[in-house]
């Protein structure tokens, strides 16, 4: 491109010598030629004055006074009647320029240039012209290399900040150069940057958000898978095989809803839902782990609840609980539901130390964690919770009291 720039340039700026210059030429050399013959006829009748002047008053003409009046080494040949002519300077050789006056007595007067003169003379200018010229080229040339510079450089600058985007490096690099269209390249590169930043980001959560929520239904799948094996009476068999199965369909559930959010965190699915059935459901999954633990898991509160939002999510959402409180907590686990105005609210508490004093509501923040764990637990089911208009609350820090709120079904209008 820099190369393209200075051919373009100095194309341009010979263009414009060659037409300027070349009538430049024409019209010094047509004057400097009409100037030297002006300049003998002005020369030719000024002798002829003086000629005439010294006759009218009896003067004598001789050559040293005559030759005070005519420019060196130009010729000049005065005739007078009945007298000698007069030859002042050397008679020039080959073209000449001439201007012959006759004066009112008879006399003339003939002065004579070489034209080669003359030529030298254009020949000066000639080389003036061809000087400014070059000085023209030049002064274009560097222009065009310092434009070339200018404009080069800021596309080699753009050139790297696409390759760092595209080897993976989506930070933005906020470079402006004074040149709108260029500025508008790096500003189209900048936002690229962030969306693509932004989609990283959400790549790499939502392989967090899997890795972690997943782990919880595949390690109850595998418990019951293990109580399977280590059984031999068939209803027994078929009873956890049973649970397995629904813990299957409510993994997919839950991958189904990690995409989904990952999409569109405001997309949900919201039902109406028995709530029981759900907190039923989960009490069942975890009683073998926590029998194992030495612990025990209850529930409490009111019944025949009905909820709105989406059946897989909010049992993501109470298995996450109870699943902190089993690695985290102490004593017997309880879920208590309960109703506050247009709400169900799923409490779950333990007797353990609780949440520390320093972390407080921070706790749902994403890496946030008390205890070496990776702090995406609460973060992510608070995202399940809020996708369904519900909430997920830390109502007491000692002992610790989660609150999940759901929207109530409205009862039935009677006519």
């Amino acid at each position: 491109m820099r190369r393209r720039l200075i051919n373009s340039t100095l194309a341009v700026v010979l263009v414009v010598i060659a037409v300027f210059g070349v009538s430049l030429v024409i019209v010094e050399t047509r004057t400097i030629q009409a100037g030297a013959q002006e300049s003998v006829a002005s020369e030719a009748v000024r002798l002829v004055g003086i000629v005439e002047s010294r006759l009218g008053s009896g003067e004598k003409i001789t050559p040293d006074i005559l030759s005070e009046q005519i420019t060196a080494k130009r010729y000049a040949k005065i005739k007078v009647p009945g007298k000698a002519p007069i030859e002042i300077g050397t008679r020039p050789s080959g073209d000449v320029i001439q201007s012959q006056v006759s004066g009112d007595r008879g006399e003339s007067v003939t002065v004579q240039a070489s034209r080669s003169m003359v030529s030298a003379e254009i020949g000066r200018t000639l080389l003036v012209i061809l000087a400014v010229a070059l000085l023209a080229i030049i002064a274009a040339v560097i222009l065009a290399v310092r434009q070339g510079r200018r404009l080069t450089a800021p596309l080699t600058d753009l050139a790297e900040t696409a390759e760092r985007l595209g080897s993976g490096d989506p930070r933005p690099r906020h470079r402006r150069y004074g040149v709108q269209e260029l500025d508008r390249v790096a500003d189209v590169l900048d936002a690229s940057a962030e969306r693509i930043a932004r989609m990283l980001t959400a790549e790499r959560r939502l392989a967090a958000d899997a890795s972690h929520q997943l782990r919880t239904p595949l390690t109850a799948l595998s418990m019951r898978l293990e109580e399977i094996t280590l059984t031999d009476d068939p209803d027994t068999v078929k009873e956890e095989a049973t649970i397995a199965l629904a813990q299957v369909e409510r993994l997919t559930d839950v991958v189904q809803r990690l995409l989904t959010n990952s999409r569109d965190p405001r997309s949900g699915s919201a039902v109406a839902f028995d709530l029981d059935e759900v907190v039923k459901q989960q009490i069942e999954e975890w009683r073998p782990a926590y029998r194992s633990a030495g612990r025990a898991i209850v529930r409490s509160g009111k019944k025949g609840l009905r909820a709105v939002g989406t059946p897989g999510a909010v049992a993501q959402v109470l298995a996450t609980l109870i699943e902190n409180s089993l690695m985290h907590g102490d004593g017997t686990v309880a879920l208590r539901t309960r109703v506050t105005g247009n709400q169900a609210v799923v409490e779950v508490t333990d007797a353990g130390p609780g949440v520390p004093p320093d972390l407080g509501s921070r706790v749902f923040e994403r890496t946030v964690s008390g205890r070496n764990s990776t702090g995406l637990g609460l973060a992510v089911a608070r995202d399940l919770a809020e996708a369904d208009g519900g909430r997920l609350e830390l109502l007491q820090q000692h002992p610790p009291v989660f609150a999940l709120f759901l929207a109530r079904e409205a009862d039935p209008v009677e006519e």
